[in-house]
């Protein structure tokens, strides 16, 4: 379920979470993918591995206040497919495959 903020939901071990893609967030998934930029981020992503996803689950759970630990949510009970539409859902809240800055026009 998405919310109007653009919040996703998601059930993990019974309960509902809520992951939000921050500016925190977003950093974080950088440096611990070690991707320079956004380009090079989205790229990497369009053919995630296992242990990308529950990075960047664990990164959106924080944005969206969890506490989760890392090594928790590892061992939680998750539907992957659930996850990663979940995770695809926050994405979408970035608009489009312009870079941030960039008008659709080039001017920015």
């Amino acid at each position: 379920m998405t919310h109007p903020r653009g919040d996703v939901s998601i059930r993990i071990n019974g309960e509902e979470k809520t992951l939000r893609l921050t500016l925190g967030a977003l950093a974080d998934i950088e440096e611990k993918l070690g991707q320079g930029d956004l380009s090079s981020l989205q790229a990497r992503l369009k053919q995630p591995r296992i242990a990308d996803i529950v990075l960047i689950l664990h990164a959106l759970l924080a944005g969206g206040g969890a506490t989760l630990t890392m090594e928790a949510l590892k061992a939680s009970d998750l539907d992957l497919a659930q996850a990663a539409r979940a995770i695809a859902q926050a994405f979408e809240s970035l608009g489009g495959d312009e870079p941030p800055g960039k008008s659709a026009s080039g001017e920015g």
